[in-house]
């Protein structure tokens, strides 16, 4: 028996040694990383050809969602406005080019993220989301979180995180701790929109993407 395990640690030693474990540790991740990608742009096809609702019938382009299907942070915003409804794109407008500096601002950038939005399509006249165009979008992004298994999901705006939450409780409040939404620990802040408009609220905000830098162990760049 002695000989026997002393034989398969020195197998273990030398595949260890040749390298072979790790190939084909990175082989798994590989596999794992294409699939994920692939089953993303499943349902991206899925939503692009919804017409659940009435939205269908006047969006431009349906906003999927972008960012890397290795995300470890998502970002949801409430719904496209007229800059991504025009590009079908998240979050490309003045509010997205200021997520884009907070993001960097925690050490990370816009393609090492997952952007998407409650709703897939733009609202006529950037009005409220409708309690029926939610329930019919909803389980697309519950299916994206569900492929993606983001360590943390951070809230956009009072909207994002009452939806996602299911409480009327004010962002302000809400802000600043973790909540738990499918499973993974969300984080609720106020949009960028709404810091265009009030740039008292950039420490908070501040605050809350500290904590969200600490849980996923990030290091935050010191700043210029």
């Amino acid at each position: 028996m002695k000989d026997l395990i002393n034989s398969v640690k020195r197998m273990v030693e030398t595949e260890q040694l040749s390298g072979i474990s790790e190939m084909e540790i990175r082989s798994v991740k590989k596999k794992k990383t294409i699939k994920k990608t692939s089953v993303l742009q499943d349902i991206e096809k899925e939503i692009e050809g919804c017409s659940k609702c009435s939205l269908s019938e006047t969006r431009k382009n349906v906003v999927t969602g972008a960012g890397s299907s290795k995300a470890r942070l998502m970002f949801v915003g409430e719904a496209p406005g007229r800059d991504e409804d025009e590009q079908g794109r998240p979050f490309v407008g003045r509010a997205g080019q200021l997520l884009t500096k907070i993001i960097e601002a925690i050490g990370l950038k816009r393609e090492d993220v997952f952007i998407a939005n409650i709703l897939k399509c733009r609202p006529p006249a950037n009005r409220n989301p409708l309690p029926s165009e939610i329930a019919a979008c909803t389980p697309y992004l519950k299916k994206q979180i569900e492929i993606l298994k983001p360590q943390v999901i951070c809230a956009l705006g009072k909207f994002a995180a009452q939806t996602l939450l299911e409480t009327e409780t004010p962002i302000s409040r809400l802000r600043g701790e973790f909540h738990e939404y499918c499973g993974v620990k969300l984080m609720p802040t106020y949009h960028p929109a709404y810091l265009l408009r009030n740039s008292s609220g950039k420490k908070d905000v501040w605050e809350d993407m500290k904590k969200v830098a600490k849980e996923l162990g990030l290091e935050i760049p010191r700043r210029k």
